[in-house]
């Protein structure tokens, strides 16, 4: 029976692309380029900010000084301003309460870093509803190492083939996969261009098209064997 529920952060738990695609279409009208394709970003989104930001100045090698700069610009200004257009994806806080009234904790394993993780979940008021967050700064290797998951099942004190993993990057998939855990590809989240034509590739135990399959999912695999744990009679 799975005990927790763990997700990946950007396009998987929290939809954080517009704020992304703000900033960078941004710096493309100080730059006077061409602005770049909302959906194009979106893609980019679970590669992090030297892909998103190499989206702007293709001309750029992501090591050059003046290429660090403008990274380094686009986290200040992410982080000043981190949940203008953010929220959950739709339908994500029904399924979240409806684990917390199971009291079935869930949490968060993102490479994200963590003053934006913390801050993100502060703006969105989840700080103390997410039972764990692991970010790259807990472990020696990130995902697609099993490491972060390992750390995340540890703080909750479970098994990690006890855990559920929700995320939208193979990476994440592997990560669960590698863990031994229960692995949910979120179709609905930024998939990857070269990833995202054939999804089956990523061997995830399952995978949803939406927050509501995704929900139906949680119900019918973790939700409901625990709800019959709780009714069943003691062991005398």
């Amino acid at each position: 029976m799975m005990k927790a529920v763990l997700f990946d952060l950007d396009g998987t738990l929290i939809d954080t692309a517009a704020d992304f695609i703000r900033i960078l279409q941004g710096m493309c009208r100080e730059k006077g380029c061409a602005v770049v394709d909302a959906g194009l970003i979106r893609t980019q989104v679970s590669e992090g900010a030297r892909a998103m930001v190499k989206l702007v100045y293709p001309e750029l090698d992501v090591e050059d000084p003046v290429f660090l700069a403008h990274r380094q610009r686009f986290l200040d200004v992410y982080g000043a301003d981190i949940a203008v257009d953010t929220d959950l994806f739709e339908g994500m806080y029904p399924l979240l309460e409806e684990l917390e009234s199971h009291q079935i904790p869930w949490g968060i394993v993102t490479n994200k870093p963590r003053w934006l993780s913390e801050s993100l979940l502060q703006a969105l008021n989840l700080t103390e509803r997410c039972a764990v967050l692991v970010c790259p700064e807990d472990v020696s290797k990130t995902k697609p190492d099993p490491e972060p998951m390992y750390l995340a099942a540890k703080t909750l004190q479970l098994d990690p083939k006890d855990c559920m993993y929700v995320g939208d990057h193979p990476r994440d998939i592997d990560a669960g996969r590698n863990a031994d855990m229960y692995t949910v590809l979120a179709a609905y989240g930024y998939l990857p261009l070269q990833y995202k034509d054939d999804l089956t590739a990523w061997r995830a135990d399952c995978i949803v098209n939406t927050v509501a399959q995704l929900h139906d999912a949680v119900r019918q695999l973790v939700i409901a064997p625990h709800a019959a744990a709780e009714l069943r009679p003691q062991q005398a």
